[in-house]
């Protein structure tokens, strides 16, 4: 539906009366700049083509479809009724699918059809039914629209094992907006195009691979707009969204945009206008609002898809060719336990069960600021080294866990079986002595505090260690504005300018060789980390990489939002 559909999420706006709860509707100037996009436009024979909205809600896009195809008739001097095979919109919710009927219905009859023949063709284009599992349509679609909804699959339990089944590319934790894209790419004939707004996490995240390999097997990317600071929707969502335009042809360039807020005045036939002048390399003014890149060669395979300006990216390609991987370097990432109960297995009580059932624990604040500070938690261990601790070994700890049982007991991990009072991770306590670098899961910028020893994370907090690296030089490297790039590049940015760190992306840093640094760069850049010195760490880190001024240059030149 022309709605994002949001579970889990914070003040949801209250639903009117007959709307579907949780419906975000998009606002009309991102229908039209999709619809411009894809070459929905009036000038067209549209009668003659099929256009597809997977999810129709109460009609935010079938509305301004249906008004673009009878323009297009009448320049033509065709009846509308020769149009019945030329829009299929689906929707699952019935009270949705009646109102976009009517609405269909309505512009028909008010552009001079008899209410037969709108009542007729409303019922041809709107259909109550499951576009993922029951869409029908008459032939391969010139078009595919619209707005997905936006659903973990695990908020649909009935469903997800159908719909995995049906769409190979829905991987991991993918929300349900990724079968419809495959879906829709699916329906597309040679030369068409779908364009949508939807979260952009699949661009870039772990369960998204499946759907960028389908995307660059088979299709071309034409444009992509982030939209984060936009207001694509009539209400304030944290979902993150972009446009995206695809099209079933063989890849060449690309535009990649950035909405900056506001842009919603400068009107989406403007913007589509922009963009397609960019992308076909013309010689442009800017347009307030929205900063515009050309990428002549797009990505492969399943690649991640780093919305960086084309200096930037040809940067990073070239340090991915140079430079190992951070682990690869002999460094290894991970993160800190998560126990699916912090209010039971998190604690700042030192009497609450044995004392060596307290591990001290290093939680995402303790790791922020000029240095480490530890804020006096403690994780309630129920490990030992060959697996679950004996309660009968440590009543205190027993009667602990059983006054939390119905917590505990209640958790997924624990039904799943294997111990009802475990963590969701195991513990190794070994790593509480090891030195490590710290870096908390959100942050607006990469800053490595160093725990020498004596903390274990928790699982809003990142570790990197290492047997090789003198971690205060390899801080350093992390603390440069090189590092910020790849991590802009690659990180999930949320709202507020924030970061969101994850090992998928911090497994992506290119470092130098440690062996392959002077001890004049080793020494530079452990005073970087200890004095917190940006500007020098970046210097050095310049320096170790082997960078030219145009290469700094790019470095700073940052476009993501």
């Amino acid at each position: 539906m022309n709605q994002l559909r949001l579970f889990q999420l914070p003040l949801l706006p209250l639903t009117p009366p007959g709307v579907a709860a949780g419906a975000v509707f998009t606002r009309p100037w991102v229908v039209s700049l999709i619809l411009d996009l894809v070459g929905y436009t009036v000038d067209q024979d549209l009668a003659g083509k099929l256009i597809i909205e997977p999810s129709a809600g109460h009609g935010a896009f079938l509305g301004e479809i249906v008004r673009r195809l009878l323009a297009s008739c009448a320049r033509r001097g065709l009846d509308v009724t020769v149009a019945a095979n030329a829009i299929l919109a689906c929707e699952l919710d019935a009270r949705s699918a009646a109102s976009a009927r009517s609405l269909a219905t309505g512009l028909v009859a008010a552009s001079g059809s008899s209410q037969t023949d709108a009542l007729e063709l409303g019922a041809a284009w709107v259909k109550t039914c499951d576009y993922l599992l029951e869409c029908d349509p008459p032939a391969p679609a010139d078009f595919v629209v619209g707005n997905p909804p936006y659903i973990r699959l695990e908020d649909m339990e009935e469903r997800a094992a159908r719909y995995r089944s049906e769409y190979p590319t829905m991987v991991g934790r993918a929300d349900i907006y990724v079968a419809f894209l495959e879906a829709g790419l699916r329906q597309l004939a040679p030369g068409g195009k779908l364009g949508f707004i939807c979260a952009d996490r699949w661009m870039r995240n772990q369960y998204g691979a499946g759907i960028r390999r389908f995307v660059t097997s088979g299709f071309a990317v034409n444009a992509i707009v982030e939209m984060h600071n936009a207001v694509a929707f009539d209400d304030d969502v944290s979902a993150y969204p972009a446009v995206v335009s695809l099209e079933r042809s063989a890849q060449g360039p690309a535009v990649v945009a950035w909405a900056q807020a506001g842009v919603e005045v400068t009107g989406g036939a403007r913007i589509a206008r922009h963009l397609q002048a960019v992308r076909e390399h013309t010689s442009v003014p800017p347009l307030e609002g929205i900063s515009a890149a050309r990428i002549d060669q797009w990505f492969t395979g399943d690649d991640p898809w780093p919305l960086v300006e084309p200096q930037r990216l040809a940067l990073l390609r070239r340090l991915e060719r140079a430079f190992p991987s951070i682990e690869a370097s002999g460094a290894v990432v991970g993160i800190g336990v998560a126990t699916g109960a912090d209010g039971v297995f998190v604690t700042k009580d030192t009497q609450a069960v044995e004392a060596d059932r307290l591990l001290p624990l290093a939680m995402a604040k303790d790791a922020r600021g000029d240095a480490f500070a530890w804020s006096g938690h403690y994780l309630v261990n129920p490990w030992a080294d060959h697996g679950l601790a004996d309660l009968n070994a440590f009543p205190r700890l027993r009667a602990y866990f059983e006054r939390h049982a119905c917590v505990l007991r209640a958790r997924h991990v624990a039904r799943k079986g294997g111990g009802w009072f475990r963590t969701i991770d195991r513990v190794d306590t070994r790593l509480t002595s090891r030195s490590k670098l710290y870096l908390p899961d959100f942050a607006a910028r990469s800053s490595p505090m160093l725990d020498p020893g004596g903390t274990y994370p928790h699982h809003n907090v990142y570790f990197i260690c290492s047997d090789v690296w003198d971690l205060q030089v390899l801080g350093g490297l992390l603390l440069s504005d090189i590092a910020q790039m790849y991590l802009e590049a690659f990180c999930v940015r949320m709202r507020g300018g924030y970061l969101r760190f994850q090992a998928q992306y911090l497994r992506r840093l290119r470092v130098p060789r440690p062996e392959a640094l002077s001890e004049a760069l080793r020494g530079s850049l452990r005073e970087a980390f200890v004095k917190r010195d940006t500007r020098l760490a970046t210097q050095v880190a310049f320096e170790a990489y082997g960078l030219s001024e145009e290469d700094r240059h790019a470095v700073g030149s940052v476009c993501t939002l």
